[in-house]
């Protein structure tokens, strides 16, 4: 495929599609299968990727299932992840039937952006680096397929959706799902009124809720790890292998945890942007806030939790309940939904869902992915959905941080008159890294 510069034409997406505004299987009598459609017209998309660690090798098995999908390149600071990631490209071409292809590594991501025949990137990095790569991305006119959380600030996420708006970009969020049929159909429940009028959406992300201070003891620098640059606009803090598990190739030793990079305020949001971004996503989406958010936020204190209040009078309120960790219950007048990955229930049975799981092969979020490059349309969660979800987990963090009730503009996205809670919108990066 041709560098998409010249193979399509670069548009400023402003509208959402079908796919975006409903979700797969939301239309009244379409399944979910019916919904995907086989790649009009593929071209050759050229992937590479941004972040080799564990996450990203997921993302790789099931980006390179997809027809008209070529991996040709990966980027990472640390060297033993480069070498395992050319090793399982070579491995899934062979298991998928393919040709094999040639990878070509980097330590810096940016050479890998510099390249015109790359078309889009998998950018599986830590929060930190998430906005400067992709904001880079949108200025070399690479797609870009982004984990979640969108990003680790609020300034950030509102110049990553400048940056993909401005180059005609498209970008993916990593919300998966969305495209899972439980919930969908709990989205689709409470929309239609099915539990009367929304009162309230209980919401538990796990534990621990809210970043902690980083307290791990000082680890040698693994060799081929370049932890500077892996900190990059952090301030600089020391090497423990639980930010970025080592691994080896011989013998071979992957990762057996997630970097918890993820709890600590030096690094990460703890599970308020690690999982609230999947679960406060889910609950936006059904309570109808995409692209908007709460107008009141209250600190978890005095034994009270976590308390969302919107402009429609329904609260979202944070903490442990009944049923799964990391789950969404929405609770209405006539009765109730309560939604996890793999479990469903309901205040009556009529609400239970009954559409069967198509085995695509491949999972439908990263196809739609793939779909919203070849057909030049927003995916299913563009970067506004993303931003507004990310948003809503940043300001729980803030609130909790002050100790005290904040009022919030989700139109202008600001703290009206509130300079001290203003002042948490963003940090400041060191001093070779600007927005």
């Amino acid at each position: 495929m041709k560098n998409n510069k010249t193979t399509f034409s670069r548009r400023k997406f402003l509208g959402t599609s079908l796919l975006t505004t409903a979700g797969l299987a939301a239309l009244p009598g379409m399944s979910w299968a019916e919904n995907i459609k086989p790649l009009a017209d593929i071209h050759q998309i050229r992937l590479g990727f941004i972040g080799l660690g564990r996450q990203s090798m997921g993302l790789l098995n099931g980006m390179i299932k997809i027809p008209g999908v070529e991996v040709v390149a990966g980027a990472d600071v640390y060297q033993v992840k480069r070498e395992r990631f050319e090793l399982r490209v070579s491995k899934a071409y062979s298991e998928n039937g393919k040709p094999s292809q040639k990878v070509t590594l980097y330590e810096n991501y940016k050479d890998l952006l510099a390249r015109p025949d790359i078309d889009a990137v998998v950018i599986a990095s830590p929060d930190h680096w998430h906005a400067l790569m992709a904001i880079d991305a949108c200025k070399a006119g690479k797609d870009i397929y982004l984990e979640k959380p969108l990003t680790l600030t609020i300034r950030e996420g509102q110049e990553l959706v400048k940056a993909v708006r401005t180059n005609g970009i498209i970008l993916a969020v990593g919300s998966q799902q969305r495209s899972d049929l439980n919930f969908q159909h709990a989205v689709r429940m409470v929309q239609k009124g099915r539990i009367g009028k929304l009162e309230q959406v209980l919401v538990n992300v796990g534990q621990p809720e809210h970043p902690i201070s980083y307290d791990l003891p000082e680890q040698k620098i693994p060799d081929g790890l370049d932890w500077k640059s892996w900190l990059g606009p952090l301030k600089p803090i020391h090497y423990n292998e639980q930010l970025n598990p080592s691994i080896s190739l011989n013998p071979e030793k992957n990762e057996t945890f997630w970097g918890a990079w993820r709890k600590y305020k030096e690094t990460g949001g703890g599970y308020m942007t690690d999982w609230g971004a999947h679960m406060f996503d889910i609950a936006q989406w059904g309570m109808g806030m995409d692209r908007n958010g709460p107008s009141k936020i209250l600190p978890a204190m005095n034994g009270k939790p976590l308390t969302y209040q919107y402009t429609t009078g329904v609260e979202m309120v944070v903490g442990a309940f009944d049923g799964p960790t990391q789950a969404v219950k929405f609770v209405g007048e006539k009765g109730w939904i309560q939604v996890s990955r793999g479990k469903f229930a309901a205040s009556d049975e009529t609400l239970n869902p009954i559409m069967e799981r198509p085995n695509l092969g491949f999972p439908p979020h990263l196809f739609d992915f793939i779909d919203s490059v070849q057909k030049r349309r927003d995916p299913m969660v563009p970067v506004e959905i993303g931003h507004s979800t990310c948003i809503v987990c940043t300001l729980g963090n803030i609130a909790n941080e002050l100790q005290r009730p904040l009022v919030w503009d989700p139109k202008t996205e600001t703290f009206p008159e509130d300079w001290e809670a203003s002042t948490k919108l963003h940090y400041n990066y060191e001093k070779a890294f600007t927005l």
